[in-house]
């Protein structure tokens, strides 16, 4: 109890700091109306889209600084990921809309990525660092016609931070905190991150360096039914360069690189706590994005070499290997203002080395998808967006996806409007390295995924002060690839039916005083391991002055079904569901220098299983800190 009262009194002493700084101002900052760019790659208004797009800003990602990029988007609606509120090197399980990780596409600046050595090539979410992102875009449904295999359920598009005007500026960010579980509440500093960032323009050339770095340890990863378990770290170390160079007005071309190194202990499964295994990730990436400009249009250019490495040092070792090469060459050009054309191809090789495995040392595949997309956006209301790609796959040949997706703005009044939307989308999932030509079961005959989905539904603006969305979702998934021990993979000649409803609020009731609330119902026609049925969430914030912020976050999560590996077969076990709340607080100093941020995390110590048999945090306390030096 003397723990607990400590760190209440910290927040106390915070709170009244913070009140005392309501006196101090700053510049106000024109409100600018929000564009999305991710379900078009057009710089369209938000009234134009037929998506209901979540945005993550920059100014929403400072105010969860030392949080986990999972642990930030589990916050918004549709979205379960298992694992995120466990120990720091636990798995994650990207459940968008009642799918799985192989159905989430993750795209940062423009380039896929993916990690061709996972089981299902999806890629790791653990390997990112919140503090090098400046914004976050997610899109929900099929979307494959733009961004090919992987985007049924949702694409995560991740803009990284750019180098500012300045000639130089230096950014030094740390947080420090504590990472313990509901039983163990010593208040123990176990939790540290750090970054720094260099970056600026010098005429035509911008650069920007930065470093990340996060330990961990505290948590076992499995539940210890009896004694204390061995506490298990987490360590990540990434470092990024962007150098960008403006040749003319025209014509740009920006170079990037990543580094990132992840050391993780891990456990033996369910309540089975050991010592010695280690999880290691190794991620090496270089690219570059270039855009030449002509009047009306642009051509443009990603692409990315990228190597992954994954070693599991136990009594079962395991590593793989894996590389892959993308590119993505697209035309966009606009008519008249009200049709936005795009035409593109998309080439993908993928290659694996398996340990052990002698029939197929170095297996690989390639992809080369041309596609099309085109948006018009009357002076009337209507919107149409439709598009189709053609993939062509070197193991199963070739495959034909689409999207038609309408919608209307009724306008009335300065900033409102009603819009009803729909969609019709199809999307598949390639068959993954390991499940082709792996050493588990493997089967060169398998058939993409193909998803169908239908959305409908409505968003309801009014002014700058609120808006809100309402929607259905069914999708329809054929050829599932599933694994049985005796027949290794195979695709599922069953049909898997997963329906929904989503809906969000953004209010600003009074001055100050924002409102964010969104809930998902998910009806999955099979029983669903892991995935909640019904999911809600609402965050309530006040801006004391335009430098001091306060918020309190409220999130429910349903019954859970999950898998009993201690029994052979497994089980089916009920994972109970518990409720979240969280509290922050944030000021900024006069000279806009310093920035510091106070969180505490499941204030009420709730005591719940993220995923079966493993550690979840209780109350937590972070203090985060940022220094503008230059």
């Amino acid at each position: 109890m003397k723990k607990k009262s400590n760190a209440f009194l910290a927040v106390g002493i915070l709170c009244s700091m913070f009140a005392s700084a309501q006196q101090d101002q700053q510049p106000k900052v024109e409100t600018l109306e929000e564009v999305v760019l991710t379900d078009s790659r057009f710089a369209l208004k938000r009234e134009n889209s037929g998506k209901t797009v979540i945005t993550i800003s920059k100014d929403e990602i400072e105010k969860n600084q030392g949080r986990s990029v999972a642990e930030l988007i589990n916050t918004k609606s549709g979205i379960e990921i298992n694992g995120s509120r466990s120990n720091a090197g636990q798995n994650l399980g990207v459940f968008v809309r009642g799918g799985r990780n192989r159905q989430v596409l993750v795209i940062i600046d423009g380039v896929q990525v993916s990690d061709p050595s996972q089981i299902n090539g999806e890629y790791d979410l653990r390997l990112l660092s919140l503090g090098n992102i400046e914004k976050i875009e997610i899109i929900k449904g099929a979307a494959s016609t733009l961004y090919g295999s992987g985007a049924a359920a949702a694409v995560i598009n991740i803009t990284t931070k750019k180098a500012t005007d300045e000639a130089i500026n230096v950014v030094v960010s740390s947080s420090i905190g504590t990472n313990q579980s509901q039983d163990d509440q010593d208040y123990r500093l176990s939790d540290f991150n750090n970054s720094v960032d260099v970056n600026g323009t010098l005429n035509k050339f911008t650069y920007k360096a930065g470093y990340n770095q996060q330990f961990t340890d505290g948590l076992s990863a499995a539940i210890v039914e009896e004694g204390e378990g061995e506490r298990d770290d987490f360590s990540r170390k990434s470092f990024d360069v962007n150098l960008g160079y403006q040749f003319t007005d025209a014509f740009s071309v920006n170079v990037f690189g990543n580094v990132t190194d992840i050391n993780s202990d891990f456990d033996g499964g369910s309540f089975a706590d050991v010592t010695g295994s280690v999880f290691k990730s190794d991620q090496y990436r270089v690219g570059l994005s270039s855009t030449y400009k002509y009047t009306n249009g642009s051509v443009n250019v990603n692409a990315s070499y990228s190597t992954f490495e994954r070693n599991f040092i136990s009594d079962f070792p395991f590593s793989a290997e894996g590389e892959n090469l993308i590119l993505d060459v697209y035309n966009k050009y606009t008519f008249n203002k009200s049709f936005y054309t795009i035409i593109g191809l998309n080439v993908i090789d993928n290659q694996v080395t398996f340990e052990g495995n002698t029939v197929n040392e170095n297996p690989d595949f390639n992809i080369i998808d041309p596609y099309a997309n085109v948006v018009y956006v009357s002076d009337f209301g209507l919107n149409i967006n439709v598009g189709a790609r053609l993939n062509n796959h070197s193991e199963y040949g070739s495959n034909f996806t689409y999207n038609v997706n309408p919608s209307y703005t009724y306008k009335f009044g300065e900033g409102s409007y009603v819009k009803p939307f729909g969609s019709y989308s199809t999307s598949f999932i390639t068959p993954s390295i390991s499940q082709l030509f792996g050493n588990f079961g493997p089967n060169p005959e398998l058939d993409p995924e193909e998803n169908l989905t239908i959305e409908g539904g409505v968003e309801v603006k009014l002014g700058k002060n609120f808006r809100a969305s309402a929607l259905y979702f069914d999708r329809e998934e054929t050829d599932v690839i599933l694994f049985d021990f005796t027949e290794g993979y195979f695709n599922n000649p069953d049909e898997v039916n997963t329906s929904g409803i989503e809906v969000e609020v953004n209010a600003t009731p009074l001055k100050n005083l924002s409102l964010t609330a969104n809930y998902t119902y998910i009806d999955n026609e099979n029983e669903a391991v892991l995935i909640p049925e019904s999911k809600g969430s609402f965050v309530v914030g006040y801006d004391f002055s335009p430098r001091t912020f306060a918020s309190v976050a409220y999130q429910y999560t349903d019954d859970r079904l999950a898998n009993d590996f201690r029994d052979f077969p497994a089980t089916v076990v009920t994972l109970e569901s518990f409720s979240l709340v969280n509290l922050a607080f944030g000021h900024t100093l006069k000279n806009d220098k310093w920035r510091f941020l106070v969180s505490v995390d499941n204030v009420l110590n709730e005591d719940y299983q993220d995923v079966f048999g493993f550690t979840t945090r209780g109350a937590n306390v972070k203090l985060g800190v940022t220094l503008n030096l230059l």
